[in-house]
Order: C-alpha cells, then sequence, then structure tokens
C-alpha cells in the first residue's frame, strides 16, 4: 500500500507540474498572440519624439512576423526579426537599419501597451508603443458620411458627377461614384466609369522613365543627347546640357507653346521633338519653372526609344498590367467603345452643356490617359507602398523617393497660410497641407478634371475625377476629405470655393462688356480680302490656312477653322466658331515691300514674340503642268532670252551667263535664286495665253516680249 501511494502521489505530482508547463505555455502562446495587431507610438530622441507604426501578426507556421513604419523618415513596413517574448518581455531587431538598432520592452498587465528601451549605435532611448486600430481603419471611420458632402457638393458646383477613391496603405477604405456620366440618359457614374486624367498622365511618365533607371538604361542627369543624339533646341547651349531630369521638372527654358499641338492629328511625336528646335526660349536651363508638356511629350519620345517600344506600350507592360489597371487606355477614342465612360461637359452661361471629346492622342505622355477610380487606387497603392503592389516590387523605393523628391521650385507665392507654396518632383506637384507632406497632380483637358493626391508619411492617397471642364471641385473634395482622416481643424473649403467662383464669374463679364474698349474704330483694312488668303507657314507651328468664305474670312489651324472680323488696321479678331479654342484671339498681317500681304502674326504663345507665320507661294506654281505655259524664248532689247523647265521649277538662260533658277514668290512673281533683287511676272494677253515677261530690277523694270 505504501509503495501504491507513493506511486500514486508520484504521478500527482508529476500531473501537477505537467498542468503547470501547459498553463504556462498557453500563457506565453497568449501573451504572443496578444501582441498581435497594429501599434503607433514613438522613439523619444534628443529634442524631437519620432512617431513609429509597428504592426506584429503570426504567419501560417505560427511564427510571429512584424514591420515598422517611420513616416517622418519615409520608412515603411520595414522588417523586424529576432522577435521575441517572454513572460511579459519582448525583443526584436531591425536587421537591415545600421548600428545593431533593437527594442526591448515590457508589455503591460492589460496588453494596450509596450514601453522599454531602443538601442542603436551604442546609444539608448525610450520607445513606447500603444495598441491603436490602423490607420485604415482610422480612415475609413473618418469618411463616414462623406458621401452626404460630395452628393451636396456637385450639385453646389454644378458638376454632372464624380468619381473618388481614398486609400490607406494596402486598403481602399472609400470609393464610390456620384452623379451622371451622362446627364441627358441619366446613367449613373461608378468606381469603373472611365474618365480622361489629363496631366495626371506626367507621373505615369515619370514611373517608366523610373524602371528604366532601375534597370540601368537611363540616367536622369546625363545629357539627354546621350540617348537622343538628334535632340536640338534653338539655344545651342540648352540643347548639348539638357537632361531626362530637366524635361520632366519644367526647367527647360522653353515655355509652353500649346499650340503646336493642341487637336493637331497630322504629325508623329518625332515630328514634334524635331520642330522644337524652330521655338523661341525665354529663360536660361533651369533658371524658371515654365509648366510644359512638349518637354513631357519628349520624354515619352525618350521611353518609347529605350525600351524600343511605343509609349504606350511601355506604359502597358510596367504599369498597367502589374497593377492590374484593366480599364485605363490612351486614347478618348478607345474610351468610347467601353461600357461605362463619362462624356465631357462645359459650363457655358451657366449652365451645362455637353461639347466633344478631345482627342490628343500626339500628347499623349503629358496627358492622354483615360482612367477610372478603380484602376486608380491600385497606382495609389504603389506609390504609398514603397514602389510595391500586392508584394511584388514594380520599381525601387530608392527610385520612387527621387521621383517624389521637388528638384524645381515652381516660384509661387502663398494662397493660404495652410498650404505651402508648392515645389515640382518629377511628374508631381510637392507642398505642405496643414503639417503633412502632400505629392499632388491635377488634369485639365476639354470636358474633364482629375486630381491624384498622394500623402506618402501618412499612408493616404486620393483620386477624385469629374466629367466637367475646369472644375475646381476634385481640389475642394480632397481637402476635405484630408481634414477628416488627419482630424483637423475645419475649414469650409467649399464655402471659400464657391465665393471665389462667383467673384471669378463676375470678373468674366466685366471682361467680356469691355473687350472692345482697345478697338480703333473707323478703320478698314489695306488690302481685298482675297489677297489675305493662303497657306501661311512657321516651321515649328505648321501650317496656318486662311480662306474667304461668305464674304467673310476665316483660318484653319490644326483641323480648328475660326471666323474672324475685322479689327482694326491690319489687325483681325477670332471669334467664337464650333470649337472655341482661339475665341478672342488677334492675328495681324503683315505687307512687304512690293505690297502683296506675306505674312501674319499671332500670340501662339505669350510668353515669346508673336508667331510669325510667312505666306507661301501659290502652290501651283511648283506644278510643272502649270509650269510649262511659260517655257519659251523671250526678245529682251534685242536679245533673245529663255525660259526652260527643270522638273518642278523654271530656269532662266541668258546666252554668256550662268543658268538661273526661277523661285516662286507671291503675287504671282519668281526671283532669281542667285539674284534675290531680280524678279519676273509673266504677261498674259486677253486670250489668256503669256505673252511677255516682266523683269524688275531695283532700278526699274523692262518687258520682254514672247518670240517664240
Amino acid at each position: 500500500m505504501l509503495h501504491f501511494f507513493r506511486l500514486r502521489t508520484a504521478l500527482f505530482a508529476i500531473g501537477l507540474i505537467l498542468l503547470w508547463l501547459n498553463n504556462a505555455a498557453l500563457s506565453a502562446q497568449e501573451k504572443a498572440e496578444g501582441i498581435i495587431g497594429h501599434w503607433e507610438g514613438q522613439i523619444e530622441l534628443p529634442g524631437q519624439p519620432l512617431g513609429i507604426d509597428i504592426d506584429f501578426l503570426i504567419n501560417d507556421d505560427n511564427i510571429i512576423n512584424g514591420d515598422i513604419s517611420i513616416p517622418l523618415q519615409g520608412a515603411k513596413d520595414l522588417p523586424l526579426s529576432e522577435i521575441s517574448i517572454e513572460g511579459n518581455k519582448i525583443r526584436f531587431k531591425l536587421p537591415d537599419v545600421p548600428g545593431n538598432a533593437s527594442f526591448a520592452g515590457q508589455i503591460s498587465d492589460d496588453g494596450s501597451k509596450i514601453s522599454g528601451e531602443f538601442k542603436q549605435s551604442g546609444q539608448t532611448f525610450v520607445f513606447t508603443l500603444s495598441r491603436a486600430a490602423t490607420r485604415a481603419a482610422r480612415a475609413k471611420n473618418a469618411l463616414r458620411g462623406f458621401d452626404a458632402f460630395i452628393a451636396q457638393a456637385i450639385k453646389d458646383w454644378q458638376v454632372p458627377g464624380l468619381a473618388m477613391a481614398v486609400v490607406c496603405d494596402n486598403e481602399v477604405v472609400f470609393q464610390q461614384g456620384f452623379g451622371y456620366r451622362d446627364v441627358d440618359k441619366k446613367l449613373p457614374i461608378t468606381p469603373k466609369t472611365v474618365f480622361a486624367i489629363g496631366s495626371s498622365t506626367k507621373a505615369f511618365t515619370t514611373f517608366v522613365l523610373g524602371t528604366l533607371v532601375d534597370e540601368g538604361k537611363l540616367e536622369w542627369d546625363q545629357p539627354l543627347r546621350t540617348y537622343l543624339p538628334d535632340f536640338e533646341l534653338q539655344d545651342p547651349f540648352i540643347s548639348q546640357h539638357i537632361t531626362a531630369r530637366d524635361l520632366v521638372t519644367h526647367r527647360s527654358g522653353l515655355p509652353r507653346h500649346d499650340r503646336l499641338w493642341y487637336n493637331n492629328h497630322r504629325i508623329s511625336r518625332q515630328e514634334v521633338v524635331r520642330r522644337m528646335r524652330y521655338l523661341q526660349a525665354n529663360a536660361d536651363l533651369r533658371a524658371k519653372f515654365q509648366y510644359n508638356n512638349l518637354m513631357f511629350l519628349t520624354a515619352g519620345y525618350l521611353a518609347g526609344r529605350l525600351t524600343n517600344r511605343t509609349w504606350e506600350e511601355a506604359v502597358k507592360e510596367r504599369i498597367f498590367e502589374p497593377l492590374e489597371m484593366v480599364s485605363s487606355n490612351f486614347s478618348v477614342l478607345q474610351s468610347q467603345k467601353t461600357a461605362d465612360f463619362a462624356l465631357p461637359y462645359t459650363e457655358e452661361n451657366n449652365q451645362l452643356k455637353q461639347i466633344p471629346f478631345r482627342q490628343i492622342d500626339l500628347i499623349g505622355p503629358a496627358g492622354s490617359i483615360n482612367s477610372n477610380a478603380e484602376d486608380l487606387s491600385h497606382w495609389l497603392m504603389v506609390h504609398l507602398n514603397n514602389g510595391r503592389f500586392k508584394n511584388k516590387t514594380i520599381i525601387n523605393n530608392a527610385t520612387l523617393n527621387d521621383i517624389h523628391t521637388p528638384y524645381m521650385t515652381t516660384g509661387a507665392t502663398v494662397k493660404h497660410p495652410e498650404i505651402s507654396p508648392a515645389d515640382y518632383a518629377l511628374g508631381w506637384f510637392a507642398d505642405t497641407y496643414r503639417g503633412h507632406r502632400r505629392l499632388h497632380h491635377g488634369g485639365n483637358i476639354d470636358g474633364f478634371t482629375a486630381m491624384v493626391m498622394l500623402f506618402p508619411n501618412d499612408g493616404v492617397g486620393m483620386v477624385v475625377l469629374v466629367n466637367k471642364s475646369q472644375s475646381d471641385l476634385p481640389e475642394i473634395v480632397t481637402r476635405h476629405a484630408a481634414d477628416r482622416i488627419f482630424n483637423l481643424k475645419f475649414i469650409d473649403w467649399n464655402k471659400e470655393g464657391l465665393e471665389r467662383r462667383a467673384k471669378g464669374k463676375e470678373a468674366d463679364q466685366e471682361a467680356k462688356e469691355t473687350k472692345k474698349a482697345e478697338r480703333i474704330k473707323g478703320t478698314s483694312p489695306a488690302h481685298d480680302l482675297k489677297e489675305y488668303t493662303g497657306d501661311y507657314e512657321h516651321p515649328g507651328y505648321g501650317t496656318l490656312t486662311v480662306r474667304l468664305k461668305n464674304g467673310r474670312l476665316e483660318f484653319t489651324f490644326n483641323d480648328i477653322t475660326t471666323p474672324l472680323e475685322h479689327w482694326h488696321y491690319e489687325v483681325f479678331n477670332a471669334l467664337k466658331g464650333p470649337d472655341d479654342a482661339f475665341e478672342n484671339m488677334k492675328l495681324q498681317f503683315r505687307t512687304d515691300l512690293k505690297g502683296h500681304v506675306a505674312a501674319l502674326e499671332a500670340p501662339f504663345e505669350p510668353a515669346v514674340d508673336n508667331i510669325i507665320f510667312v505666306k507661301k507661294p501659290s502652290a501651283k506654281l511648283f506644278e510643272a503642268q502649270y509650269l510649262q505655259q511659260f517655257v519659251g524664248a523671250y526678245d529682251l532689247a534685242g536679245r533673245e532670252i529663255r525660259i526652260e523647265l527643270a522638273g518642278n521649277s523654271l530656269k532662266l538662260i541668258v546666252p554668256g551667263q550662268p543658268q538661273y533658277t526661277l523661285v516662286p514668290q507671291l503675287g504671282e512673281e519668281f526671283n532669281l535664286k542667285e539674284y534675290s533683287t531680280v524678279s519676273i511676272r509673266f504677261k498674259f494677253d486677253q486670250n489668256g495665253k503669256v505673252d511677255a515677261l516682266l523683269l524688275r530690277q531695283p532700278d526699274g523694270m523692262v518687258t520682254a516680249r514672247r518670240i517664240k
């Protein structure tokens, strides 16, 4: 009995020990599981606390993992290592940070706090952490009821419709459509509705170039001629020294010159790049911020050359496909083939008016992408998550940080004390919004306004798309959303904006009423209207054609036809036509020394001298069939001279002298190529036959009768 009792007692004791060990193990496991989740706090560095966010999680093998974000330093989701928990003690390290960075802390009894010491490079600092809801959860909660604000705002701003997405870290916390993509048919906007995003496209172009930097195919600060040897601008110094970074930071020295590409469907991007050598600059390289779409076109052309693809193919392969942007495209022609796209609208006389789509494929790298809120939420995520999307690296973090870094001051002044003046990064404006670092880029093209915005240190991104021209609403909506998410003191941005819009309309009305004040009355054109007609040419801008229709002059440029009215003297005013792109622009005609209408000038680029288009001679003077009638022998003061045809040009043969080439001029005349002061005009008889030529020299004119 004694031995049995002892055995039973021993077994009981062993059972107690095993139970204690099992309870201890459960307690340790429960303690470990208790830290799973999101923690926020700070390291008490001298002079300024450093905010940190830490996430702990258990993987499929029941191993605790974690990561840390340090918003002030732009660090996001750095992995933790050697995570260990013993009782209330917790330790972990930052393996990829210099100085053997490590944390050693104690978990509070209620599991809500962790405090301890952070060590790095032999220094020790106090740190504290508190359990918190994730940033995404807080953002989502902050935006409850925000849809009601937007619904009212689109009415206040007379906007047909709006789509918005808000992302926090890797999570979409708000995504919704409002109003109509087609007002007449009452078709609603959804997160899948496709809009033109205009200049928000520019960040896609710099992103593609960034991936080429990662591959070693491009260096931002190498001369552009390293990659495009034929690139040339009017200024030789700028041509030799301009870089890819200069192209995408608007510091090339050139103003916009947008009239060159606007509505131009007849030339290639390569031809646009070639024509830039004829465009006037107004600043030195890197001396002045001047927004320039043509430079971004060149950047896209560069991306195509380096990838042996078109810019469109490069964006599709390097952005759209890896980010699963399945509805995004590069042309409004493609958008209109989809099942869910927004129609473009503008406001005219306080009424909404549907307008035609503006096809801007030529300037694609600067502004032709069309997308929707759903696709663009993925675009926000890759920027907020160190260049990664769904755990796949799309672009290196260092390269993305470079793209996000401002390199050019815009020279802007303060508009509001809560918002700093913006500088320009690579395809992004950069400023500080109420203490929060912000990157953003709007987009405006006929009938559409877009805003894409990032708060990188806060892990927040927003996109707002509107189907109305030049609307302030996207900026207004993003400000209100940011104020909610960051729990900032209320500012009624909507009221301020509406008041500003009302004053702007008053100013516009005053301008309309006074626009004729500078007109000089009682003048008339110096020529018959027919003499102004013809083709006028500029080597950079191309051809502008003037015609006479129903007793009124009109001009056509880049397939836009605009009626003209006589303003005063040799100045004509552009009226509103089917397309109002040139409304109220003034064109001035020039007369040459012979009395011909020889050129016209127009302020196509207000930042430089007027663009001068030189009138081209009649096209028939270059046609062999028409020129054949002038061939023959003529008697010049008893001396026979001959006119002969060589290809599509005439030659003057004078015995004993070299052969002269006749160059077509205005007024049905020809200059001698070898002596520009000598000209020839042919004379017709009453039957329309050539019977003489008139030879004009500086000292007078002589007649040579036709003899053969």
